[in-house]
């Protein structure tokens, strides 16, 4: 979880910094994201303009979308089956539960053992979605015939492994509230809270008990022979996603028996032992979404109209094409400030359904010729050397917090494209169509070192703290004609020279 808690850190550091700004001085509206001084717009000296923006929704697929996890990751499990503005999501959970050591019986006893209980349990991170609609999870054995390795990363948008439905681990009648993971658990020597616990069949530890130092307790390899892990998967009913910790403490596979102490009838001895995802575990998250019947999947097939409504889901999610067909046209001026602003539109929905941390803005560049056509904001997004980062907080990727018009609280982006700009109007750089998304990363974006560009090279780019939770409209444009004042806009403050 190393990669989420550095994304967490940077999020709470720019958005204090964004708070202290706005608490210490007041900015008008050109300024709002804490950027550069700039002069009054007075229609004398200082002027400003609004340059329409043209949306169109598009969604990724697995040949545009190659994202992967790691074991580290934050993956998620469940199903979301009624949000009627984005659809349905199911995530599906795929691990490999293993002996810490190798060479060694990992049971106390193996004669005189009788099986109390064995429960797969899962460190509980967060929920994304309804929390009080019951979910039923269940467990199946991944196929011997898969390649599940501990080396790889799976792609998110593909379920890479097979295994018999019909033959569930699981226990029937397993029913869980997302609210309660929360809640301490008491166990035999295990006292805790934020556990997901799964009640397996008996015969599986059986199956573990009658291994020994000769077949599966030999060596990691033999014992991926004997089992590839476990598929995990909602069933039936479901409204939310809940957030798993692969490797967190409470992540692992207790196996509860008693045994006798010595043979004869003397007192039993009641003991747990476990199982944990190690080093040498592989790991995979399924992510599925399905948008039949909903208004984002009517807004793909409107015709070439610009969309009135941008339909923004985290990975693997949606994203929109951004056009400006008016700013190369624009003369040569003094841009002190040029931001694109993206307003939400609300719906009660967000409530159960909050939108993603972080937004991110890229332009499309015809002469990349490699599979990934994006790359960075030229100009105006850049590496910092001595952070080691890319300039995310004046560039605009987190919202500002306002309300519309009937009081609703609401998220407003406005991103710095004004370097941007200025050379597009001075003729020094290619006006290129733009996207929008809201990512948890984009491989293979191309970033400018200096000015002009020396060269280009290649970074990944880390932005929310996972991937499958936030969705979130905004406000598009109809075209030419639109006077709604929260329309999606550029607005360039400049002098004439």
């Amino acid at each position: 979880m190393n990669k989420r808690k550095i994304v967490l850190s940077f999020i709470a550091i720019v958005t204090t910094v964004a708070i202290v700004f706005s608490a210490c001085r007041k900015i008008n509206d050109a300024t709002e994201l804490g950027g550069d001084l700039i002069p009054p717009v007075d229609n004398i000296t200082t002027f400003d303009t609004l340059i329409d923006v043209q949306a169109y929704n598009d969604t990724f697929g697995l040949v545009n979308d190659s994202q992967r996890l790691s074991r580290s990751d934050e993956h998620f499990l469940g199903l979301i089956n009624n949000d009627v503005l984005f659809g349905k999501t199911d995530a599906r959970l795929f691990v490999e539960i293993k002996p810490t050591t190798y060479g060694v019986y990992p049971f106390a006893r193996k004669d005189s053992v009788n099986i109390d209980s064995i429960v797969l349990i899962l460190d509980y991170v967060e929920t994304y979605g309804d929390t009080i609609t019951p979910q039923t999870f269940k467990v199946y054995e991944i196929d011997q015939s898969n390649d599940f390795r501990s080396d790889s990363n799976y792609l998110i948008r593909k379920e890479n492994f097979t295994y018999n439905t019909s033959l569930p681990l699981s226990l029937p009648g397993q029913t869980f509230v997302p609210k309660n993971f929360n809640d301490s658990v008491k166990a035999f020597r295990d006292t805790t809270a934020n556990q997901i616990r799964i009640k397996l069949d008996p015969n599986f530890a059986s199956r573990l008990f009658n291994y020994d130092t000769t077949n599966a307790y030999k060596s990691d390899s033999s014992f991926k022979t004997k089992f590839k892990g476990f598929a995990i998967r909602s069933e039936t009913s479901g409204n939310a996603i809940v957030g798993i910790d692969l490797g967190g403490a409470n992540t692992k596979l207790a196996i509860y028996y008693n045994y006798a102490k010595v043979v004869g009838n003397r007192p039993r001895d009641t003991t747990v032992n476990y199982f944990f995802v190690t080093t040498q575990s592989a790991a995979a998250n399924y992510v599925k979404r399905d948008y039949t019947g909903t208004p984002l999947l009517a807004s793909l097939n409107n015709g070439p109209a610009p969309d009135p409504i941008i339909y923004i889901q985290n990975t693997p999610g949606t994203f929109a094409n951004l056009k400006i067909p008016g700013l190369s046209n624009l003369s040569n001026r003094v841009v002190h400030r040029a931001e694109l602003i993206m307003e939400q539109l609300y719906d009660v929905s967000d409530s159960t359904f909050p939108p993603p941390e972080l937004m991110y803005l890229d332009a499309a560049d015809p002469t990349i010729t490699t599979n990934y056509k994006f790359r960075t904001i030229p100009y105006d997004l850049l590496f910092q050397p001595n952070s080691g980062a890319l300039n995310y907080g004046p560039f605009g990727v987190i919202p500002i917090i306002t309300t519309d018009g009937t009081g609703n609280k609401i998220r407003t982006w406005k991103f710095n494209i004004s370097r941007y700009v200025q050379h597009i109007l001075t003729r020094t750089q290619t006006s290129y169509d733009l996207r929008v998304l809201s990512p948890f990363s984009v491989r293979r974006e191309i970033y400018s070192g200096t000015l002009p560009d020396p060269s280009n090279q290649e970074i990944p780019v880390f932005l929310n703290s996972s991937i499958a939770k936030g969705r979130i409209r905004l406000i598009g444009n109809t075209g030419t004609g639109d006077t709604n004042p929260r329309r999606l806009r550029l607005r360039i403050v400049y002098s004439k020279l």
